[in-house]
């Protein structure tokens, strides 16, 4: 990538841009990596098509694919993260812009608190128990039930309604812990 004299106009805009500022433009192309936007203010890239980029984990919270969650065309308004100086680009993040729904669902629960949700998925430690919207919890192996168990599969399959209850809520790493056992009373 030319440096600085190359390109004056475009590394010139992105040394002007802060941490945190907010701008706007269009994506003008989906990759497998990325989403490239042309960010209204900005100069044209040498050879990218736009100066802005944002990385598949930046895009949103919850996603199965880039497409999900923005289409070619259409307008963004992005956070900047920062002057990637070997691309010549402003790396950008459309997922702080939007809220996180693990901290919203966060707030309205508290240990110790009972839930229901069904089971999505079996792990050799435990399952995975959607509890709202796109917020799953694990409920490990030993609190599955009273009486251990070698595999989740000899209590629950996939798909299986549950009532769990909240035993931890670590909101930094966005994880929910739960426990079947203590939902039940075989042994209160």
């Amino acid at each position: 990538m030319g440096g600085r004299s190359e390109n004056p106009e475009l590394w010139t805009f992105l040394e002007s841009l802060h941490c945190g500022e907010l701008l706007s433009g269009t994506v003008t192309a989906i990759e497998r990596f990325g989403v490239f936007v042309a960010l209204d203010e900005g100069p044209d890239h040498p050879v990218f098509p736009g100066v802005g980029f944002i990385t598949v984990p930046e895009l949103s919270w919850r996603f199965e694919a880039a497409s999900d969650v923005v289409q070619v065309g259409q307008r963004v308004s992005c956070e900047f993260l920062q002057f990637d100086t070997w691309n010549l680009e402003a790396r950008l993040s459309l997922r702080a812009t939007r809220p996180d729904p693990f901290q919203a669902f966060a707030d309205g629960i508290a240990v110790g608190q009972k839930l229901h949700g069904q089971v999505t998925k079996l792990v050799p430690f435990g399952v995975f128990v959607q509890v709202a919207e796109g917020i799953e919890g694990l409920v490990h192996l030993q609190e599955l039930t009273w009486t251990p168990v070698q595999t989740p599969s000899e209590v629950v399959q996939a798909g299986d309604e549950v009532t769990v209850v909240v035993t931890e809520i670590d909101r930094e790493r966005r994880r929910l812990a739960l426990s079947r056992r203590q939902a039940s009373s075989e042994h209160q």
